[in-house]
């Protein structure tokens, strides 16, 4: 299973990464960080790809001074000028796809036409950005007032706080921090620490082209320690805005933190994805949408299929097409064509599976395919057939586990995927207009996300991305996420020569 591959120092050096770099950048890069060296490690061999010398606290104090001063400048850009710029860093994303993508790869694990839709989804999303700054709209309102105007409009919110998880390392970042540039904020990245080099890659794109414009500040990088630069962005005041990708357990306490200070968050945690399959779909579709959704990304995204309700009808028939299917998935070098599946992204995430594998089987879990631990950081696709009342059912364990369950009525499915704590994505398979009415109404699916006849993973940035309950009520990428990232400013204009109070209040000396 293990790889090396020969294009590991072609693909740093064409992406401007030196064997050390600095973890530090606010336009221009620290010299000499203060917060210790970070080895990036390539999961499907285990070699190290490059050491990152990580940020400290006086560190992230430069990169935060640097930040409020540019906002200050920024924030008075022409939104559609602030667009052109964002505009321009999707064409050079568009030129670094390949490398960028191949990156993304090595450093994540995930394989590499994954990796290249990554940065696809970058590309797109700045093209998103670019139309959205001229698409900043208020609304005008009637005043009951006679000569008055009413209007709204929004205002840039200041410095935007971004923590990225391993799973989307850069993807992740785009959805905010290109967004939020047309609505003239300032952003501070502080990516995983398991993706380091990619967010450098990233950083070192933008600022190629801020450099054009003699511009330096706008997007910032602080790679630290959550425990240092983490917890200092969390509780800074100068950040009104802090977006969080990451489990429930960490982003529950970085919204007690964040609203302790009057600040917002945008939170996107965890995901315990449902698909619900009727007698009468096609199973073909079923197949093809479970095996992305469940194995994609070796089971590691917040939209994972992990949950497949079957029912009894058609169950045999999926349970069996799935088994055949599991072991053809070829697993192995991310790089090669032909892979299926990559590593987890670390051994610590190898023995959170085999964990949770040892308590599916004590809870009464039975292993119909695989569960078995590879070399290295790369584990094998499982499949297991589960009962309703399982505990470990309202769990997400961040692996390519899927839970078959069995039922009888539509009534039935509904109620055991809706009764978890998680609500991101779900997905329902069937040929009837009402089943598929039934499921996207009041009483079907409670979560952020559901599809009719498509899998819970892989979702266009054109709608809002997010969820409810612990998943965390954000919303993220398209429609209209873009107000979280703006102050709401009300205004009334009086052209007259009385001065009427609402309401009809009369107030004379």
């Amino acid at each position: 299973m293990p790889t090396t591959s020969p294009s590991i120092p072609e693909i740093l050096d064409n992406l401007h990464i030196e064997p050390l770099n600095s973890g530090a950048c606010h336009g221009d890069w620290i010299a000499t960080p203060s917060g210790g060296v970070l080895e990036s490690i390539n999961p499907a061999s285990g070699q190290p790809l490059a050491r990152v010398s990580m940020a400290g606290l006086a560190d992230y104090e430069t990169v935060m001074a640097r930040a409020s001063q540019t906002f200050l400048e920024w924030r008075m850009v022409p939104a559609p000028k602030r667009g052109d710029i964002v505009r321009e860093i999707s064409l050079e994303l568009r030129a670094h796809k390949a490398g960028l993508g191949a990156l993304v790869t090595l450093e994540m694990g995930k394989i590499l036409p994954e990796g290249l839709g990554e940065v696809q989804e970058m590309i797109d999303i700045g093209d998103f950005a670019a139309g959205l700054s001229r698409q900043l709209y208020g609304l005008t309102m009637h005043s009951e007032r006679p000569g008055h105007r009413m209007y709204e409009q929004w205002h840039p919110l200041g410095i935007v706080g971004i923590v990225s998880a391993f799973n989307f390392p850069v993807a992740v970042w785009s959805w905010n921090a290109l967004i939020a540039a047309v609505c003239g904020d300032c952003v501070v990245w502080r990516p995983s620490s398991e993706t380091p080099l990619t967010a450098i890659a990233t950083q070192k794109i933008c600022n190629r082209v801020l450099l054009r414009h003699g511009l330096k500040g706008v997007f910032n990088l602080v790679i630290g320690s959550s425990g240092d630069i983490g917890e200092a962005l969390v509780h800074d005041r100068r950040i009104p805005l802090v977006s969080f990708t990451g489990s429930t357990e960490v982003g529950r306490r970085v919204s007690e933190v964040v609203a302790r200070r009057l600040g917002r968050a945008i939170l996107e945690l965890g995901g315990n994805n449902g698909i619900i399959v009727m007698d009468d779909a096609n199973p073909d579709l079923v197949l093809r949408a479970v095996l992305f959704g469940a194995v994609g990304t070796a089971g590691q995204r917040c939209t994972t299929t992990r949950r497949l309700f079957l029912q009894r009808g058609i169950a045999p028939r999926i349970a069996e097409a799935l088994i055949a299917a599991y072991r053809q998935i070829k697993i192995g070098d991310p790089l090669q064509p032909e892979t299926l599946m990559g590593p987890l992204v670390n051994r610590r995430a190898v023995d959170d599976m085999m964990d949770g594998l040892e308590r599916i089987r004590q809870q009464g879990g039975e292993i119909l395919f695989g569960g078995e631990r590879l070399t290295g950081c790369y584990v094998q696709p499982t499949l297991v057939r589960a009962r309703p009342e399982m505990p470990i059912l309202k769990e997400e364990i961040f692996a390519p586990i899927l839970h078959l369950i069995e039922f009888d009525h539509l009534d039935q499915a509904i109620q055991w995927h809706n009764d978890v704590p998680q609500g991101l994505s779900s997905a329902m398979f069937t040929t009837n207009l009402i089943s598929a009415e039934t499921f996207l109404s009041h009483r079907g699916s409670d979560c952020g996300i559901a599809n009719i006849n498509i899998g819970t993973s892989g979702a266009e940035i054109g709608g809002a991305f997010g969820g409810e309950k612990d998943t965390g009520g954000g919303r993220e990428s398209g429609s209209d996420a873009w107000k979280a990232y703006m102050r709401r400013q009300t205004n009334t204009i009086n052209w007259s020569s009385e001065l009427p109070l609402a309401q009809g209040i009369q107030f004379e000396v």
